[in-house]
């Protein structure tokens, strides 16, 4: 039967899709003015069928910032403990947050995001496993590379710069950069570069798969820094 305006699972899959919107106009307009963010790249990211990306991990900013600059629908993992807070649980659900006890590649990580990209989702990971200490590429966890060979997935990478600087894991307190003020610190560039196929990632040695996709991401963060606010 051919899906209709009172279809309840299409009607609820466009209600989705215009709630995503919403939050994407606005944080993009707040991400936009107080924190002068850059972004180039989009096009990299297929429109269609289940995608990887992975990305440097600098601070809690980074999923929405990278989720403003694809210009696609993705989905994300969370810490587990955030869902049980009232009402934080049922909008993380809304905005594509999945669940799992720890950040990064772990057990129940993969398992997640196998699932969602079986579904043609677009998953954004951070391979580091947790947030950089000192807003530097840390070495990336091996299950990253299970996670690719499992999953068949194209993989496109994805640099960050500046969202150390704008709220480091030491801090509560963002560091601004409004459009409208002199400066560049705050400022945040995002680059996503061109897919991968996720086979020529599988099919090298582990170190030589896991050296390849964190020199992919490196090339993306010197772009980023490249087009971030310089004054």
């Amino acid at each position: 039967m051919k899906a209709g305006i009172f279809d309840s699972q299409f009607a609820m899959e466009q209600l989705n899709s215009l709630w995503y919107g919403l939050n994407y106009t606005s944080y993009n307009c707040i991400y936009t003015f107080l924190f002068s963010l850059r972004k180039q790249g989009w096009k990299n990211v297929p429109r269609k069928g289940p995608v990887l990306l992975v990305a440097n991990h600098q601070s809690f900013l980074d999923p929405i910032a990278v989720g403003l600059t694809a210009c696609r629908e993705l989905s994300y993992l969370a810490r587990k403990s955030l869902f049980k807070k009232p009402f934080l649980d049922v909008y993380l659900k809304s905005v594509g947050c999945c669940p799992v006890d720890l950040e990064g590649i772990a057990k129940e990580g993969i398992r997640s995001t196998l699932a969602l990209l079986s579904n043609g989702r677009a998953v954004l990971v951070f391979p580091e496993g947790t947030r950089s200490e000192d807003g530097l590429m840390q070495d990336l966890k091996p299950g990253i590379q299970l996670l690719i060979r499992k999953s068949n997935a194209i993989v496109v990478p994805v640099g960050i710069a500046g969202a150390h600087e704008a709220l480091s894991r030491d801090n509560f307190w963002p560091t601004l950069c409004p459009i409208f003020t002199s400066g560049n610190r705050g400022s945040i560039g995002i680059s996503i570069g061109a897919p991968i196929d996720g086979k020529t990632l599988t099919e090298l040695p582990r170190d030589d798969s896991l050296k390849l996709l964190k020199d992919s991401i490196n090339a993306e963060i010197v772009k980023a820094n490249t087009i971030r606010r310089k004054k």
